[in-house]
C-alpha cells in the first residue's frame, strides 16, 4: 500500500470514529433505505461495501446501488460462497450479476473448492456435529478477510427489526467490533415493504421465497416454514441459534 493511499485509509477511518451516530440515527429513522444509502456513497467514496446472500432484501439493496444511484467506482458486493448453497441461490447470482453488472467479490472457505473437499478436511455433515465451527469456517472468517482485503471502513447489510425479535432495536447505523461503520438501511421497513418495492422495479429474486422459503441460508439448515411462523425459523430449525455469528 502506497503512503498516499495508507493516509487516505487512516483518513477515512478516523472519519468513521468521528461521526455522530445517535445524531444520524435519528436523522435516518423513518428515511428511505435510498435515502440512507444516498448518504453511504456520498460520504464513503472509498471503503463502502454491500455483504450479500441474494435474499430478496440484499437485491433490493442492490437495485438501489447499481440501477438507482450508480456511484463510480460501484460498491463491491461481496458474497460467501459456502459451498452449501442451494442451486437456485447460485443461480440467482449469476443473473443479478450479469444484469447488474456487479463488481461481485466472492470469498469462500480456504483452500476446499466443492463440497466433497469441504466434508474430507472438517468431517461430513460439520454442521450436525459443530455448527459454529461450520459458521465459523464459512461465513465469520471469509466475511472478515473479504472486508479486509477490500479494505473496508463500512459494510452494508440487507438486515430488518421485524426479522427476529434479535434485530428489534437494531440502528440504521452502528459500530462493529472492528469499529468499521454497519449499516442496516432497511432497518426500519418491513417485510411487506420489501416485497412491494420488489414487485414495483420488477426485480428478480430467489424462487425459493416463492416456495416457503422467506430466509435462505443454506441448502442442508435451511427449511420452508409454516403459515404464521417467524421469517427466520426455517433456519437451524430443532435448535436455539437466531443468527450464524456474523451479526454478534
Amino acid at each position: 500500500m502506497t503512503t498516499s493511499s495508507t493516509s487516505s485509509s487512516i483518513q477515512a477511518v478516523n472519519a468513521i470514529q468521528n461521526l455522530d451516530l445517535d445524531e444520524l440515527n435519528r436523522r435516518f429513522e423513518t428515511a428511505h433505505p435510498a435515502e440512507i444509502l444516498s448518504w453511504c456513497t456520498t460520504n464513503l467514496i472509498t471503503g463502502l461495501v454491500q455483504t450479500s446472500a441474494f435474499n430478496v432484501d440484499d437485491i433490493l439493496i442492490t437495485d438501489i446501488l447499481y440501477r438507482q444511484l450508480q456511484p463510480n467506482p460501484p460498491v463491491p458486493v461481496l458474497f460467501l460462497d459456502t459451498l452449501y448453497h442451494f442451486p437456485q441461490t447460485l443461480e440467482l447470482v449469476e443473473k443479478a450479476q450479469k444484469l447488474y453488472n456487479l463488481n461481485l467479490q466472492v470469498y469462500k472457505t480456504p483452500d476446499v473448492s466443492t463440497r466433497a473437499e469441504f466434508a474430507a478436511k472438517y468431517g461430513d455433515a460439520l454442521w450436525e456435529h459443530d455448527i459454529a465451527q461450520f459458521h465459523h469456517v464459512t461465513k465469520i472468517e471469509p466475511l472478515q478477510r473479504g472486508l479486509s482485503e477490500l479494505g473496508a471502513i463500512a459494510w452494508i447489510t440487507g438486515r430488518r427489526r421485524d426479522q427476529a425479535v434479535t434485530r428489534a432495536d437494531m440502528p440504521v447505523l452502528e459500530l462493529d467490533s472492528q469499529q468499521r461503520l454497519k449499516v442496516n438501511p432497511l432497518a426500519n421497513w418491513t417485510r411487506q415493504q420489501s416485497w412491494e418495492y420488489t414487485a414495483e422495479h420488477n426485480m428478480i429474486y430467489n424462487p425459493l421465497h416463492d416456495q416457503g422459503y422467506p430466509s435462505i441460508g443454506d441448502e442442508p439448515i435451511t427449511t420452508p416454514i409454516a403459515e404464521g411462523e417467524d421469517e427466520r425459523a426455517g433456519r437451524w430449525r430443532g435448535s436455539n441459534k437466531t443468527e450464524c455469528g456474523i451479526h454478534i
